[in-house]
């Protein structure tokens, strides 16, 4: 057990406050650890047996926690008793929507996934009947799921979020049905979190992919298109408008145009998104069978057909050498621009090309950039690829509701 021991006193609090604060540190610990004694309990929160008994009862009654077994059997009674959070107390739900898909995932208090959905909605379909479709693999979900009801909604989408307002906006590539599914959804009693889908991806990075030791670090997103999520000191960072990481725009060298307010080709878009990576890959002679790449008819949907080309390259050390080293080029530009402006010291590349290209092509980044900047900057592959959205809507979600649940003692 490695939990700080934090000591709640209620000299600055009042009696209430006090049991509130006793409380969430309480669940924090049942969290982080699993199942504690109330003994183990007073032993890491440094609280009197007393205290420990009460926030203990007040969380059985509030439903957060129940006995979930005992320490030993050589050692039964009320002190050996196991307590854990009843996980099912409160289902969360995270979306993760594409302009031609939805992809839904039911999970538990605790985070974990219990059922996940997903459905493709053909292009020209009317928004009303897109809506419709994600609510029915919504009620699917949660029906596999045992759940009768969502406590709270994350979404992830492509474009940029407002932070003030909470609208998604930002490009004209946007699809219809989301924003009236997000109004959908919001005019329901369970709350809803938006959030870009960068931004999520770059949550699931830090909490269960390659940056879990790094409190600061940017996620070069690597998919169908390029983004970027930003945190520096543990905090996700969106910018004025909402728009940090929005590097699709940034005019880089290589390219035939400067990028518009209205689309991102001639920006580093252009350069590293799956589109350029198949020309640069046709340039160097890389092909991939057709069945790497099934299901890579539409832009929208599936794993990018350039994550199969990287894949090939990866097994033909000798002929895909030089097309990896070509990618990696062009990738070290956006790297050496977010380094130059933030200095993040870590480079996470992430996506579904990102997992794809893994260590060899992280490396070969590293050694790019290493070339092109003066500042010490760790390249490192994401683990989570293009499920990373999803899952980090989910611990978003799960965020949201801890902070309600566990705040307020139910």
């Amino acid at each position: 057990m490695h939990a700080p021991r934090t000591v709640a006193t209620g000299r600055t609090a009042s009696p209430s406050t006090a049991r509130r604060i006793n409380d969430r540190l309480a669940l924090q610990l049942l969290q982080s650890e699993g199942p504690l004694t109330a003994n183990q309990l007073k032993a890491l929160t440094g609280l009197s047996r007393p205290t420990v008994a009460d926030l203990v009862e007040r969380l059985q009654e509030a439903g957060l926690i129940a006995v979930v077994g005992e320490s030993g059997a050589a050692r039964r009674g009320p002190n050996a008793r196991l307590y854990g959070i009843v996980a099912d107390r409160a289902h969360l739900v995270g979306l993760d929507l594409r302009p031609h898909r939805a992809t839904v995932a039911v999970a538990d208090l605790l985070g974990r996934t219990r059922a996940e959905h997903s459905i493709h909605i053909r292009p020209g379909t009317p928004a009303k009947r897109a809506v419709a479709a994600t609510h029915k693999a919504l009620d699917t979900a949660l029906r596999t799921a045992g759940a009768s009801g969502a406590h709270t909604f994350a979404v992830g989408a492509p474009g940029l979020v407002d932070p003030v307002t909470g609208r998604l906006g930002g490009t004209d590539r946007l699809s219809a049905w989301h924003a009236d599914l997000i109004a959908a959804l919001r005019a329901g009693p369970a709350p809803v979190l938006l959030e870009n889908e960068v931004n999520l991806a770059a949550i699931a990075e830090q909490r269960d992919g390659a940056a879990r030791d790094r409190d600061t670090f940017v996620l070069l997103w690597l998919s169908h298109g390029t983004g970027a999520a930003v945190v520096l000191d543990g905090r996700l960072r969106r910018g004025a408008s909402g728009g940090a990481g929005e590097i699709g725009f940034l005019p880089v060298p290589g390219t035939a145009a400067l990028p518009s307010a209205h689309g991102c080709d001639g920006g580093f878009h252009s350069l590293a998104g799956s589109a350029a990576i198949v020309r640069l890959a046709a340039e160097h002679g890389i092909t991939a069978d057709a069945a790497a790449q099934e299901g890579d008819t539409s832009p929208d949907d599936g794993a990018p057909p350039a994550e199969a080309l990287v894949r090939a390259a990866l097994a033909d050390p000798e002929g895909g050498g030089a097309f990896l080293d070509a990618l990696a080029g062009h990738i070290a530009i956006g790297a050496a621009a977010v380094s130059a402006v933030l200095d993040p010291g870590c480079v996470v590349l992430g996506g579904e090309i990102g997992r794809a290209g893994g260590t060899e092509l992280a490396d070969r980044v590293g050694a790019r950039l290493a070339r092109i900047s003066p500042l010490a900057t760790e390249v490192r592959a994401g683990t989570t690829g293009g499920s990373g959205v999803l899952r980090g809507a989910v611990l978003a979600a799960m965020d949201a509701a801890q902070e309600e649940l566990f705040a307020g003692g139910g």
